[in-house]
């Protein structure tokens, strides 16, 4: 018996190529925050949602497994990335399992959601196995302008693919599995329909000072202001993933409070950290604020670059979660949980003082569209990219004596 499974996996693997090739033809459906609303809140069929998945995850997958294929050879090889693609082919060839398996079959339906959950928990250390993969690359063979074009373009893409298909796996199995968070429980799978932004950035702030007084001994105050302008009184809520707005904030936090409790290590007093919360009739903009020396402006593109960071070089320990502290991907990754349903994460330094991080999330639920990455030509000629001359003069970093030209003369 279970060489007859040998043998049926090692078919199932051979035909992954082909599977790839047919559902990368199709582009991924974005949703609306209001769509998952709707059908977790009054529609609710967990026989809708199994069509529709079975069909949506093995696009979103193959699209983004398409484009690994277009990474550097010498990235590809390299053992973390090989064991990725291994984890995305395997839960591809899981979720076709289910095509031929009628919705009305409820043990079809029972062994899905436990698919699910299984494909969910192999995904958990993705962005830190990603992350060595690209360690274990620039550590044998460097670094240059356009592979780091590549693989940020990449990265950003990937990391979003997968911040979508985790959406799409917690919506079903937490909206399908029978239970309710007694801790949360007006929530709609992950997605709270009256998400009060105060309360998340206060649990942030809390985590971020109970590691910042551990590890310095102190931290800054917090100070908040809430400006609504739909409804003065009240204080602000939107329709929103808490989850994800928690992990941009607690990133924000650490940055700010390191960054202040070190500038300022011989004064007596800690400067506040200060965020202001406007809601207009677009946009919920959050504005953390830091007196903690503020970044150069030419450093700010490179904290969100992957390929950049200053923090020593972790290892990942596949038998424990890997924190992803020292691969300096906590901004990154968290613009793209802003920019997931169309928002936005911006700095804006004054150095010799401090900064200002802005998070632009959208107001209304039915803007709040997924971004997802889409494998087609125009993808594939990013990768494609050849070093051209610059159009631009590129400034010297040493400053030009002018006493040579003049002893020339």
């Amino acid at each position: 018996m279970k060489f007859v499974r040998f043998l049926m996996k090692n078919a199932a693997l051979a035909n992954a190529p082909k599977h790839i090739d047919h559902f990368s033809k199709f582009s991924p459906s974005p949703l609306s925050m209001k769509q998952f609303l709707d059908f977790g809140s009054t529609n609710a069929c967990e026989k809708t949602s199994y069509v529709f998945l079975r069909q949506e995850l093995p696009v979103r997958l193959s699209n983004i497994l398409k484009e690994i294929n277009l990474l550097p050879d010498r990235l590809i090889c390299t053992p973390s990335v090989q064991m990725l693609q291994s984890w995305y082919i395997q839960s591809l060839l899981d979720i076709l399992n289910f095509l031929d398996k009628s919705p009305d079959d409820h043990s079809a339906l029972r062994d899905f959601t436990e698919a699910l959950v299984k494909i969910r928990d192999r995904h958990n250390d993705v962005v830190p196995t990603m992350a060595q993969g690209v360690l274990e690359y620039k550590e044998s063979f460097g670094q240059d302008h356009i592979s780091n074009q590549n693989v940020q373009y990449f990265l950003d893409r990937f990391y979003m693919s997968r911040i979508s298909i985790r959406m799409l796996i917690n919506q079903h199995t937490l909206i399908f599995d029978g239970t309710t968070n007694p801790a949360h429980p007006k929530t709609i799978g992950s997605i709270d329909p009256s998400c009060k932004v105060a309360e998340v950035v206060r649990d942030a702030y809390e985590s971020a000072k109970f590691l910042c007084d551990q590890y310095y001994l102190g931290s800054p105050e917090l100070e908040i202001e809430e400006i609504n302008s739909k409804c003065q009184k009240e204080p602000i809520s939107i329709v929103y993933v808490p989850s994800h707005l928690y992990h941009m904030l607690f990133e924000l936090f650490k940055n700010a409070m390191r960054a202040t409790v070190e500038t300022h290590e011989s004064s007596p007093s800690l400067p506040p950290i200060k965020v202001m919360l406007a809601l207009g009739d677009e946009d919920l903009s959050l504005k953390m604020s830091d007196r903690g020396g503020g970044v150069p402006l030419r450093k700010i593109e490179k904290l969100f670059s992957y390929m950049y960071s200053t923090a020593p070089t972790p290892q990942v320990d596949h038998s424990e979660r890997a924190p992803l502290a020292g691969f300096g991907y906590g901004l990154p990754i968290s613009r793209l949980y802003a920019q997931y349903f169309q928002g936005d994460l911006q700095l804006y330094s004054m150095e010799g003082y401090g900064t200002d991080a802005v998070i632009y999330l959208k107001a209304l639920s039915t803007d709040s569209i997924e971004k997802l990455p889409v494998y087609n030509k125009s993808a594939w000629r990013h990768y494609k990219v050849s070093q051209e001359a610059d159009d631009w003069c590129v400034p010297s970093k040493e400053p030009l004596n002018l006493s040579v030209h003049r002893d020339s003369k």
